[in-house]
């Protein structure tokens, strides 16, 4: 990499270079508060320090790159060749200890389908999208919508609700459970592991050895008893794509991770939108055609996945007027990329139909399409049953006395308590 500090081991001194000759302000820690509390800030006042592309720190001063520029992004993502997927290109292997907290997400040996690349990647990604697709959206609905009301239930007459904690935090992972065939107790278990992964902190690195330990039983009891659900399906198609019972395994723990916590912070970051912006009162009392313009403006102003990593170079290259050498690791600022001003002319939302964000990725790794619409349906769903259930609903704290969790990754709400007018229970 071009550029260091003392933390760092290579004895380049405290500036970076612009492979121009010219110094600029030293790494910028991912981890900082500033990540969590004022990231639209950040981002404007890292473009105007660094450019579209900013050297970052990791966890234990680890260097990589942080691709803010809506450009330099989709260069990023066009091209596989040069920005592989291939995690065992990083030239920092042999400075990360075997506690490393973001091991879980920066893996070197990493078996899921997250690690592949070329005509493998086409082939596991097709399995998987084939295994989506035959989830009717329908009963897709359906089941979300009796979740929901079961959620909704154990606090309607109480009149006030955590609706991230007793409700956003539950619903995706509870319909995904269903879906890939897990029983309903393994949920709280699966929600608990998740977080702690996602967040990145010291009790990520056992999270995955839980839910590795999950996944596998799973796995094993859907071969002895294959049923209607998508991990039956994987196994069933897996030899026709020469998958292995293992990459399956690695395969439904990623499709679970990534299926659950980004939906649930776009049910609470699109609640938290409706309810703090009036635009959208209209639909806290009856109305519904503010949802869908509420989540699609949650993905370019909040995006529920801030930073997604990430890319390692092939060979010395360019970007953004950076030189970056082989083997670094470049990070996907999705977040950054959507507020970039160069494609936000006047500051305008780009809302409305325009889908153009990087929300769901770009490229060959991009999110596959039946799991984008799976994510869709399960945080609508939760939406709307959250407006038909609890009337006048309303924020009961000050919307500035909201926390985002401590995640460079993920941008979700702690907490979102509310207030309604208590209403009897459905008994669905």
């Amino acid at each position: 990499m071009d550029f260091a500090t003392s933390e760092n081991g290579n004895g380049n001194g405290n500036a970076i270079g612009d492979g121009e000759g010219h110094s600029a302000p030293g790494p910028v820690p991912v981890f900082g508060a500033r990540f969590r509390t004022e990231p639209a800030a950040l981002y404007r006042e890292l473009r105007r320090e660094h450019g579209e592309v900013v050297p970052v720190l990791l966890d234990g001063g680890v260097p990589a790159w942080l691709v803010l520029g809506y450009r330099e992004l989709h260069q990023v993502t066009s091209d596989p060749e040069l920005f592989s997927r291939n995690s065992a290109l990083w030239n920092q292997w042999p400075r990360i200890p075997d506690d490393w907290p973001l091991l879980p997400v920066i893996s070197r040996d990493q078996p899921s389908i997250l690690g592949t690349v070329g005509e493998r990647h086409r082939q596991r990604a097709t399995l998987i999208g084939e295994a989506m697709e035959a989830v009717d959206p329908l009963e897709l609905r359906g089941h979300a919508e009796r979740f929901a009301d079961e959620l909704i239930d154990a606090v309607c007459g109480v009149g006030a609700a955590d609706l991230v904690a007793q409700y956003a935090a539950l619903l995706p992972v509870r319909v995904l459970a269903f879906l890939f065939g897990f029983r309903e107790e393994h949920g709280p278990g699966l929600v608990a592991a998740l977080n702690d992964i996602l967040d990145g902190q010291e009790r990520a690195v056992a999270a995955e050895r839980y839910l590795r330990t999950a996944m596998a039983r799973l796995v094993a009891e859907r071969r002895e008893r294959p049923g209607d659900d998508v991990v039956s399906r994987l196994l069933a198609h897996a030899p026709a794509y020469e998958v292995t019972v293992e990459e399956v395994t690695h395969d439904v723990m990623v499709m679970l991770a990534i299926g659950h916590q980004p939906a649930t912070d776009w049910i609470g970051n699109s609640l938290h939108l409706m309810l703090t912006d009036d635009r959208f009162a209209a639909s806290l009392f009856g109305g519904r055609s503010s949802v869908a313009e509420a989540m699609n403006e949650v993905l370019w102003e909040d995006s529920p996945i801030q930073n997604a990593a990430g890319r390692w170079t092939t060979r010395d290259t360019r970007l953004g007027g950076r030189v970056l050498g082989a083997g670094d690791l470049v990070l996907l600022g999705l977040q950054g990329a959507n507020s970039d001003p160069r494609v936000r002319a006047d500051g305008s939302a780009l809302t409305g139909g325009n889908n153009a964000h990087f929300s769901f990725g770009h490229g060959a790794h991009r999110c596959p399409f039946p799991a984008r619409e799976t994510a869709e349906v399960i945080a609508r769903t939760g939406i709307e049953v959250v407006l038909d259930r609890l009337p006048d609903l309303d924020l009961a704290v000050p919307a500035t006395a909201l926390t985002r969790r401590a995640s460079p990754w993920l941008r979700g709400l702690v907490e979102l308590p509310v207030r309604f007018t208590p209403t009897p229970a459905r008994g669905t």
